[in-house]
């Protein structure tokens, strides 16, 4: 399980997708992503330039700009995610006022750690995938986001942000379930290692 506090969860997920950006193979970058229209360096990109922009939209604090996922996306993501683990470190900073129409108005590390964490963690599936590398979620952290996936699931459909369902076998493991809920083939990540 990960850990409680948002600094820490946050830690230990953008570890993870830090480790499967080093481990990126020569060339990997431009493999095909299980995201339509992306390569495995556009899961970078998509993670890397929303939430600086959320952050600046609702609240006072600003991420600093990192190097180009481009020419470094390793990098680029180890930079992003330093400045993100230092928002969520210093107490100030993580309690300050954030404010969104979509969202509405609560502290700015709870918003990091309940939206921003999450695609975090959800995209570190289709970076381990596009790269041939076992994405090794955690099994009940995945159990958990699907559990509270499941009632909001009409809802999710229509935000456009997720595929149609996925059918797996009722004795699937928990992070092909989580998978085929959010859209993705599960059988992709077999075929990736």
């Amino acid at each position: 399980m990960l850990p409680t506090s948002a600094a820490d969860r946050h830690r230990a997920v953008a570890g993870r997708f830090a480790e499967l950006a080093a481990a990126v193979p020569d060339g990997g970058w431009d493999a095909p992503a299980p995201v339509e229209g992306w390569v495995a360096r556009d899961v970078v990109r998509h993670l890397v330039t929303w939430l600086p922009a959320l952050v600046a939209g609702g609240s006072e604090v600003r991420l600093p700009e990192g190097p180009s996922v481009d020419a470094d996306p390793a990098e680029a993501w180890r930079v992003h995610a330093a400045n993100v683990q230092a928002v969520l470190d210093d107490p100030v900073a993580s309690a300050a006022p954030f404010s969104n129409p979509h969202i509405g108005e609560l502290q700015l590390g709870e918003a990091i750690d309940r939206f921003y964490v999450t695609d975090v963690f959800l995209h570190s599936w289709d970076l381990a995938t596009a790269t041939g590398q076992p994405a090794l979620l955690d099994p009940e952290t995945c159990t958990e986001l699907l559990t509270g996936m499941e009632p909001i699931d009409e809802m999710l459909r229509a935000s456009g942000q997720y595929g149609p369902r996925v059918e797996v076998a009722d004795d699937a493991d928990p992070e092909s379930k989580l998978m085929a809920f959010i859209g993705r083939d599960p059988a992709l990540a077999t075929r990736a290692r």
